[in-house]
């Protein structure tokens, strides 16, 4: 365990295997995208469509000695992280994220893939549904509450740089997003061989201001055969760090995902142009056969929010106030 600092945070990290039999614990955000799909009457067909998706994009994207496209295949498990609250025996829910592995079907060889792609957080659901909607209730002008994201940011930031994460894992996470429908993206000349063309956008999203706290930089790029940008959040080198397939691990995970949950974007029925501009109200699109809630998705993050404020912030407030702030100071010498 840590001992760098008085009072320090530590984590315990748990696994679990997202197949066609996953069911989600109790204590599981059940906002994330992964356990959301487990849910209801179609919860087994939802999860097999949803591999098999991912395994047919992945093939799609690794085509090189690959004639049949079925080289791979792709296995996901659910990265749990608990916070070990000091001081007290109580533990919370920090984080969720994906790690991927790579399986060659020729071989049978098994190749680490990208840990993170999925993220969840009660912190944020908190954040983003409780803290900022109470902010901007009754004000004529939408604003950011100070030091909005400093702790879930501090947070990140730690269990990334945390024993128990070096422990577990070899290299830093990426994160993958959709793009924001507030902002318009414009190609650049750029173009990676796996990431696909480049956009830039035209101003930095609050999704984007938000994960920069977490010490996480991003860039956008459109992969072959994707109608929509996605958006990519590392710490690092994001083209020099990953190999190809790592990277198309990721891609196709994050992508299949983002077809099921925002098909208005990413399974539109035509691609991006030179610039773009997403719109979740567009109707030129195309459903997967994946049963998905939305509007019941939305709720529970405002639930998981308060759940969040009554169980960890209001609590613990004094002692997350004070190990934040030396958080900050501490890092901002480094």
């Amino acid at each position: 365990m840590m001992t760098a600092m008085n009072n320090e945070f530590t984590y315990t990290v748990k696994r679990s295997n997202f197949d066609e039999n996953y069911n989600p614990s109790e204590n599981t955000r059940i906002t994330t995208n992964f356990a959301n799909l487990a849910r209801g009457s179609n919860r087994q067909q939802n999860l097999r469509n949803t591999l098999v998706m991912i395994n047919n994009r992945f093939n799609n994207l690794a085509h090189w000695d690959n004639p049949k496209s079925d080289c791979y295949a792709v296995e996901l498990e659910i990265i749990s992280v608990e916070m070990n609250i000091p001081g007290t025996t109580t533990t919370f829910p920090a984080i969720e994220i994906l790690q991927t592995t790579i399986v060659d079907n020729k071989t049978g060889q098994r190749i680490a893939g990208i840990v993170g792609n999925n993220f969840s957080s009660y912190v944020r659901d908190y954040d983003f549904s409780v803290l900022l909607p109470n902010h901007n209730n009754n004000q004529a002008k939408f604003t950011i509450p100070e030091h909005f994201g400093d702790l879930h940011g501090n947070i990140f930031k730690h269990f990334i740089n945390s024993h128990e994460y070096k422990e577990n894992f070899n290299k830093a996470p990426v994160i993958c997003l959709s793009v924001s429908s507030q902002v318009s993206y414009q190609r650049t000349g750029n173009q990676h061989p796996v990431l696909g063309i480049e956009y830039q956008p035209s101003a930095s999203s609050l999704t984007e201001k938000y994960f920069a706290k977490m010490g996480l930089q991003v860039r956008y790029f459109m992969p072959n055969n994707s109608v929509a940008p996605l958006a990519f959040y590392f710490s690092g080198d994001l083209l020099r760090d990953y190999t190809d397939l790592e990277l198309i691990s990721t891609i196709s995970t994050m992508e299949t995902f983002q077809k099921i949950y925002r098909p208005e974007i990413y399974n539109a029925n035509s691609a991006a142009g030179q610039c773009y501009q997403p719109n979740l109200s567009n109707q030129d699109h195309s459903l997967t056969t994946i049963v998905y809630d939305r509007e019941e998705r939305t709720q529970l993050a405002i639930e998981q929010g308060k759940f969040t404020e009554t169980y960890f912030i209001k609590p613990y407030e004094n002692i997350l106030a004070q190990w934040s702030a030396n958080y900050a100071i501490a890092n901002s010498a480094n």
